[in-house]
């Protein structure tokens, strides 16, 4: 499958503002998918996948993230997209 693939970790005040719930809006606006989740840590992890424009897209959002949200540092490591996902889901 052609596309692009990243794997981001967001820090900052990211978990009690609707973050996952508006990282997946997003998403499915851009049509990507995969998935996000909080973590245990109070960081919010999520997986893209789909056109690279759209995948670019999707991490600058995530950078600024919903009103209320105060985002740190996000961390993320591309790869190529595998096609394993057919829709954006919260996972827990």
């Amino acid at each position: 499958m052609a596309g692009a693939r990243a794997h981001l970790v967001i820090h900052g005040r990211v978990q009690g503002v609707a973050y996952r719930y508006s990282a997946r809006r997003e998403a499915v606006r851009l049509k990507l998918t995969g998935w996000v989740r909080n973590r245990a840590d109070g960081s919010v992890e999520a997986l893209f996948e789909g056109e690279p424009e759209w995948v670019d897209q999707m991490i600058t959002w995530c950078r600024q993230g919903p009103p209320g949200a105060y985002v740190t540092q996000v961390d993320v490591t591309r790869s190529e997209a595998t096609g394993a996902f057919t829709r954006f889901d919260i996972t827990y």
